[in-house]
C-alpha cells in the first residue's frame, strides 16, 4: 500500500511515524523533518518502530520502500510506502515554497558572515594555498545538484565578486539520463540560488545499464570524461569538483585499510587524457558538517544521488565501496571520542611522509625500494 505526499499531510499529527530506510550517508544529505532513520537491513524488529502508529516508509524514489512496507504489513503492522519517496517530498516542498525575493541575498550574506570562518575562509585558503585559481582561468564548476556542488557554485560567485584578478566561471550540469523529477529539482534549486547553470545531456545511464561488472565505476569514469570534453569545448582550462575535507581523510584511510596503499585525494591534478586541462577541488579544507549546517541554516534541500536505476546508489559508487566508506566514517567517529585531533592527523599524515622510513614507494609509475640504495647510503655515511 502507498500514500502520496498530499495524503500524508492530511493525516492527524502524532498518528504516524516516518521511517527513512536509506543508509546513513544518504540520509545525512537531507531528510524529511521528524523522520527516523532506520537502514533497510535493520528495519524489521527495530525497537525504534512505533508499532501503534501508521508507519510511513521512505526511500529515495519509492521503490525500496514499497517492498519494505509490504514485509512490515505481512508482519501485522500498519505500514505504507511514500509514493515517489524523498524526491516527491522535495518537489512538493518546492512547489509550495513562497521564497522571499531576497532569499538568495540572505544565503550569500550567511556565507560572508555566519559561515565566514568555517566555509568562506577555508575556501579562499584552499584556493590560495594550492594555487587553484589563476588570472585568466575559465573554470567549469561541475554540479551534480547535491549540497557540496551547490555550495561550491555559490562560493565561486562570491570569489568572482571579491577576487583581485579576473577569471571566468561556467556552471556546468551534465544530465546523464536523470528522471524528470530529479532534473527539475536541480533546476529549481539553481533558480532559487541564482546560479546560471548550463545543462548538457548524455546517455551514460543507458550505456552502463546492462554492464554487470562495476557499472558504477564505469559510469563515474564516463561522466568525468564527458565533463572534461564539454568543459574544453566551452574554452575552459579547469573543472572544479565538490570533494571536501571528509572525503579526503576517508579516502586516505580506505586506501590503507582496503587497498594496501598510501595515497590521498589531491587538491588538483593535470588531466592525462585532455591536454591543458586540470581538475581542482576548492572545498578541500571544508568540513562536511559545516556544509550540512549551511544547508540546514538556509532551509535548503538537495538530492544526494540522482542515479536513474537504483534507490541505493551513493555518489555513483557501488554497494561494496559504500559499505567501506560507512565503516571508515564510523571508525573515525569512534577514534575521535578518545583523540579529538585524529581527523587533522589523518589529513596531515600525507604531508609528512618520511621516505627514509618507507619500505617502498611509487613515483611516475616506477617502484622504488629501500634496498635499492641501502648499502650505498651506508658507504656514504
Amino acid at each position: 500500500m502507498e500514500i502520496t505526499v498530499q495524503e500524508l499531510k492530511k493525516l492527524e499529527t502524532g498518528s504516524y511515524q516516518i521511517i527513512d530506510i536509506r543508509d546513513a550517508i544518504e540520509a545525512a544529505h537531507g531528510a524529511i523533518p521528524g523522520a527516523v532513520n532506520i537502514p533497510i537491513d535493520k528495519l524489521e524488529g527495530s525497537p525504534l518502530l512505533e508499532t501503534d502508529k501508521k508507519l510511513v516508509i521512505v526511500c529515495n524514489r519509492g521503490q525500496a520502500s514499497a517492498e519494505a512496507a509490504g514485509k512490515l504489513e505481512e508482519a501485522g503492522l500498519d505500514a505504507v510506502s511514500l509514493t515517489g519517496g524523498y524526491t516527491a517530498w522535495l518537489l512538493n516542498r518546492m512547489e509550495e515554497d513562497d521564497t522571499e525575493e531576497d532569499f538568495c541575498e540572505t544565503v550569500e550574506q550567511n556565507l560572508r558572515k555566519r559561515f565566514r570562518k568555517k566555509i568562506w575562509c577555508k575556501f579562499t585558503k584552499a584556493v590560495t594555498q594550492y594555487e587553484l585559481v589563476q588570472e585568466g582561468d575559465r573554470i567549469a564548476v561541475c554540479m551534480s545538484g547535491g549540497k557540496d556542488s551547490m555550495l561550491m557554485a555559490k562560493l565561486f560567485q562570491e570569489l568572482q565578486r571579491h577576487h583581485k584578478f579576473p577569471f571566468e566561471v561556467k556552471f556546468l550540469v551534465m544530465d546523464p539520463g536523470y528522471t524528470p523529477a530529479n532534473r527539475k529539482l536541480i533546476e529549481e534549486n539553481a533558480k532559487k540560488l541564482r546560479i546560471p547553470i548550463q545543462i548538457f545531456e548524455s546517455d551514460i545511464f543507458e550505456s552502463v545499464y546492462h554492464i554487470e561488472k562495476s557499472p558504477c565505476y564505469l559510469c563515474a569514469r564516463m561522466r568525468r570524461g564527458y565533463l572534461y570534453s564539454h568543459a574544453k569545448a566551452l574554452g575552459c582550462n579547469k573543472i572544479a569538483l565538490g570533494h571536501h575535507y571528509d572525503d579526503v581523510i576517508e579516502t586516505i584511510l580506505m586506501g590503507m585499510l582496503y587497498g594496501a596503499q598510501i595515497q590521498t585525494m589531491m587538491p588538483k591534478l593535470h588531466s592525462t587524457n585532455f591536454e591543458g586541462m586540470e581538475l581542482i577541488r576548492p572545498l578541500y579544507l571544508i568540513r562536511e558538517e559545516d556544509i550540512k549546517r549551511w544547508r540546514d541554516d538556509n532551509n535548503l534541500h538537495f538530492l544526494q544521488c540522482a542515479c536513474k536505476f537504483t534507490d541505493t546508489c551513493t555518489s555513483c559508487n557501488n554497494e561494496e565501496n559504500r559499505s567501506k566508506r560507512v565503516e571508515v566514517k564510523e571508525l573515525i567517529r569512534q577514534m575521535k571520542q578518545t583523540n579529538p585531533f585524529v581527523e587533522g592527523n589523518i589529513f596531515k599524515s600525507v604531508e609528512n611522509v618520511g621516505l627514509d622510513t618507507v619500505i617502498a614507494y611509487k613515483k611516475d609509475g616506477q617502484r622504488h625500494h629501500f634496498l635499492d640504495d641501502y648499502d650505498e647510503k651506508a658507504f656514504r655515511g
